[in-house]
């Protein structure tokens, strides 16, 4: 059985948010509000 890399879009689309939202959670610059990254990171 293949596994299947997991790649920031596809965490941006369950997410329903932006690729650039995801990134910026990764690297911890820019501004996300509490509401947006609970919803990343529940995926």
């Amino acid at each position: 059985m293949a596994n299947k890399q997991v790649t920031i879009r596809d965490v941006a689309k369950e997410a329903g948010v932006s690729v650039a939202t995801v990134s910026r959670l990764i690297n911890k610059s820019g501004y996300v509000s509490d509401e947006t990254e609970n919803k990343v990171k529940k995926q």
